[in-house]
């Protein structure tokens, strides 16, 4: 049994304001061509195919694109957490009797269990699991202990009403944070927090470790969690500066008979423009400029302490996509050293404040600091959903 496992396809998704949308394109155009090529039993995508709850028109035109280019292989699909589960279903019905299996939401009952898609070959049958982007209040209406006990809880329980059969090939897909005991995957951009991402908690991957396979879905560099056989796959296409080193491919797993375990390797994804990351002085930045890297997005962070005026339009006659132009140099660092530690104990409101009277040249009055803390609790609370 070979199939291709892809994850985060995030469809809709800007770089620093650039439209994606050709690139994401570009990929699926590789996509197609490696199905064409490899001529795999499936196709599995573990979740975040949209970048939106609400995605625009383009980021569904490319889900359209994407389905045609699997013709007819069949495909195993869940929600992650960027997703709507009613946008993401919607079709569900129809894209079966095409071999298009959609997941978007864990059981919702005591008696409903998780959708399985079985597949055979000539060494009997796969069965794949499907347990899509999950949070504790999702089952708290059937399952209140296990949702008060967090997520690693729900998913061993909602495991645990499975009858699974671990004499053949068992495959999950899943889109959740998960960890090796005290290990953290490696991640990056705004993923950077200890013990969760995208407002998920750290699960042990322990839970997984009598699945042949764990198609795993949410962080963006491709890597094993402990075992090779527990894989994030990565996004096909570098999504943040954070990314910029970053090899981005196809993860293909092979699975024969079940004695001699899985096999994984990895198809290239090559980009129509590269994410590079450039730091120094501004002469060598103009040096490194050619034809072949022209217009590739790229961020520069400019360590000169005598910084040019228009340094930006300067350096847009030699790159045509620059996301961003930071500056590192003896100011900077002298300013950062006098103020970084006050500025870390500030909260989001006392940062506010303070930026605020620099600014108006007053202070906050009463109704405009209510006004700003409503936002702030606002936004809070829409991170964590």
């Amino acid at each position: 049994m070979k199939f291709f496992h892809l994850s985060d396809l995030h469809f809709g998704r800007q770089l620093h304001g650039y439209s994606l949308y050709m690139e994401q394109h570009n990929f699926i155009k590789q996509l197609s061509v490696y199905l064409g090529q490899e001529k795999p039993d499936a196709v599995l995508i573990s979740g975040d195919i949209y970048d939106k709850a609400v995605p625009a028109g383009h980021a569904v035109t490319l889900l359209d694109e994407l389905l045609i280019s699997l013709d007819n292989i069949p495909s195993l699909i869940i929600a992650g957490n960027h997703d709507s589960a009613e946008r993401l279903k919607y079709g569900k019905t129809f894209l079966e009797k095409h071999n298009i299996y959609i997941s978007v939401m864990p059981p919702q009952s005591e008696d409903e269990r998780l959708e399985k898609v079985i597949l055979e070959d000539e060494y009997g049958k796969a069965c794949f699991y499907m347990l899509p982007f999950i949070k504790p209040g999702m089952v708290r209406h059937f399952m209140p202990d296990e949702a008060a006990a967090g997520e690693q809880a729900v998913i061993q329980a909602l495991l645990a009403k499975e009858d699974i059969d671990y004499t053949q090939r068992n495959i999950i897909l899943s889109h959740q944070f998960y960890k090796n005991g005290s290990s953290m995957p490696q991640v990056c951009g705004s993923e950077q927090k200890p013990v969760s991402v995208g407002g998920t908690d750290a699960i042990d991957i322990s839970v997984l470790k009598d699945f042949d396979y764990a198609a795993l879905g949410h962080i963006h560099g491709a890597q094993p969690v402990g075992e090779e056989k527990s894989r994030y796959c990565g996004t096909p296409i570098k999504y943040s500066v954070s990314e910029a080193k970053h090899n981005k491919s196809i993860t293909v797993v092979e699975a024969g008979d079940k004695k001699d375990g899985i096999h994984i390797r990895e198809l290239p994804v090559t980009p129509l423009h590269d994410v590079l990351e450039f730091k120094g002085k501004l002469k060598d930045a103009i040096a490194m400029a050619n034809e072949k890297n022209r217009q590739d997005y790229i961020s520069i962070t400019l360590t000169d302490d005598d910084i040019p005026e228009m340094v930006k339009e300067q350096l847009q006659g030699y790159f045509d996509n620059i996301l961003e132009i930071k500056i590192d140099n003896t100011r900077t660092r002298q300013i950062l050293s006098e103020d970084v530690e006050d500025f870390k104990e500030l909260s989001p409101y006392e940062a506010f404040c303070g930026f605020f009277k620099e600014t108006a040249g007053r202070g906050i009055n009463e109704k405009e600091s209510s006004i700003v803390k409503e936002i702030i609790e606002e936004a809070i609370n829409n991170r964590q959903l």
